[in-house]
């Protein structure tokens, strides 16, 4: 599966945010942008993970912020919300662009956030435009990650920040598990801690830093494989029963890899060269 077709049948999605502020009651006028905080983050950790990108990346009132593969655009609002920054979302994807879009209106931060449709490898922005990109859990979809790590420096000012997590490979992930992550969730190559420090320094920054995050994630993923399930319902409308147990079956493959040590979660930051 290619990550185009991975996102369009993921769980999280702008009708399932809605539906859900249907059955709250919250969605007959515009409700405001915490209404969203706890359905919009797809990514591991909710707000409290992109509040520390922001420590990283030292986020303040206007600060122009990049998000690098923004999908749903729950990052992006919140930051707008929560410290007055300028946001601007980068996906690939049509549909997830589209629904960003949408949400960021419906709670009324249309002002604040804007999202664009361009692939990270090729990010359509003049260099030195912004003081910090970001980017939560989706470099592992990109088969180019030192393009993308050069375009981040590129439209970073010099001095700007990068700060971004990922999945992290360890030595005992085979080749087989590798093939199976790609064929399943578009995970072109998964790189390691090391990997990443690596080719952050090649790409032009300084300063950069990881740290290893995959025993807090590690009970995330179990968060995460219970509240699929409880969205099993809306997902087997939206999709199918043999989709939504195609995506369980993935994702308990993808809890055992984390319970036998083959695959971690990685935090970055780092700083742009002048």
């Amino acid at each position: 599966m290619d990550v185009i077709g991975f996102y369009d049948q993921h769980p999280i999605n702008e009708d399932q945010i809605v539906g859900e502020l249907r059955r709250r009651g919250e969605v007959a006028d515009r409700p405001p942008p915490t209404a969203l905080f706890d359905l919009d983050q797809d990514h591991y950790g909710g707000i409290a993970a992109v509040e520390a990108l922001a420590r990283i990346g030292g986020i303040a009132r206007g600060s122009k912020v990049l998000d690098v593969c923004a999908g749903l655009g729950g990052p992006l609002r919140f930051l707008a919300w929560r410290f007055g920054c300028l946001a601007t979302g980068v996906d690939l994807n049509h549909g997830r662009a589209r629904s960003a879009a949408r949400l960021t209106w419906l709670v009324g931060l249309e002002r604040a956030v804007r999202m664009v449709r361009a692939a990270a490898t090729a990010l359509p922005f003049r260099s030195a435009s912004f003081d910090v990109c970001i980017s939560q859990e989706a470099w592992l979809h990109i088969a180019d990650k030192m393009a993308t790590a050069r375009e981040c420096r590129r439209v970073l000012r010099p001095g700007g920040r990068l700060a971004f997590t990922d999945w992290i490979a360890r030595p005992r992930l085979a080749d087989g598990e590798r093939e199976k992550l790609q064929l399943w969730m578009a995970a072109t190559t998964i790189q390691t801690l090391e990997g990443y420090r690596i080719l952050l320094g090649r790409s032009g920054f300084t300063e950069v830093e990881a740290h290893d995050v995959s025993l807090d994630w590690r009970r995330i993923l179990h968060e995460r494989l219970q509240m699929y399930r409880r969205l099993r319902r809306d997902t087997v409308a939206r999709f199918g029963e043999a989709r939504y147990d195609a995506y369980d079956q993935l994702y308990t493959f993808f809890v055992d890899l984390i319970e036998d040590g083959k695959l971690g979660g990685g935090r970055f930051g780092a700083t742009a060269g002048g």
